[in-house]
């Protein structure tokens, strides 16, 4: 009995093992095909499109692919300027960033565990310290591209595999045309053109650099900042952001 039930755990153990390496082909040979077939939907548009769909029961939907010759080097420089400042450096990872990102995060769980423990009786809401992430451009993409916005240890594990599987099978100007191409710019609008043909009634390829710096500062949080897209802040960082375009390297 206890040998009938050994064999049952390995044959399980076995048949998980199987089931990963096989979802792990499934994810590298749609990241292949990507070197020369753009991909229609992201696993977050297709989780926007069911929210809108089932929230507000209608779609606007804004997307118009444009190949990279069509984006401007001002939006490309803004958006790594603004989101990864190694991303033609890097090996799809950010050590030194995600280090940082913890340690600022360690410090913000201890500040909002003493504000609650000091305001346990006046505070009708516990506070909630805020997660900073040190994400690069792939890993962001690689999220949007195949996984859900949950946050947990093994979907941040298939992150970080299809990171660098995407790094190993695209170069980066492929991995950036896709980024800026499927990234959110607000509510129903994703990619570069719609976002340009949204907030500044132009194309991708038109872009200034101070509309691209903005369009590069909304990323983080778009749907927030679509709602006051002309805010002292938002022209703040845009302002710190263009400055910061005439370093960075393309690839």
């Amino acid at each position: 009995m206890k040998k009938s039930a050994q064999a049952s755990l390995l044959r399980f153990i076995a048949l998980v093992a199987l089931a990963l390496v096989a979802l792990q082909l499934y994810f590298a040979l749609r990241i292949a095909l990507m070197a020369v077939v753009d991909p229609a939907s992201t696993s977050f548009q297709r989780s926007e499109i069911w929210r809108l769909l089932s929230e507000k029961h209608t779609l606007g939907w804004s997307q118009h692919w444009v190949n990279d010759a069509r984006i401007s080097p001002n939006l490309k420089r803004a958006v790594i300027a603004s989101e990864d400042s190694g991303f033609a450096e890097h090996n799809g990872v950010d050590w030194d960033a995600l280090e940082k990102a913890w340690e600022r995060n360690q410090k913000a769980q201890t500040r909002a565990e003493a504000i609650n423990a000091r305001d346990e009786t006046k505070t009708p809401r516990k506070v909630e310290p805020k997660v900073i992430g040190g994400s690069t451009i792939t890993q962001q993409l690689a999220k949007n591209l195949f996984l859900s916005s949950e946050r947990h240890l093994l979907r941040k594990a298939q992150e970080f595999v299809l990171t660098f599987m995407l790094e190993a099978m695209l170069d980066k100007r492929r991995i950036l045309e896709i980024y800026l191409n499927s990234v959110e710019w607000g509510e129903g609008i994703f990619g570069a053109e719609a976002a340009a043909q949204h907030y500044f009634h132009t194309s991708a390829a038109q872009l200034t650099p101070m509309a691209a710096a903005r369009l590069a500062v909304m990323l983080p949080a778009p749907k927030r900042f679509e709602k006051r897209p002309d805010s002292p802040y938002l022209q703040s960082r845009a302002a710190t952001v263009s400055a910061r375009m005439g370093s960075v390297e393309l690839p």
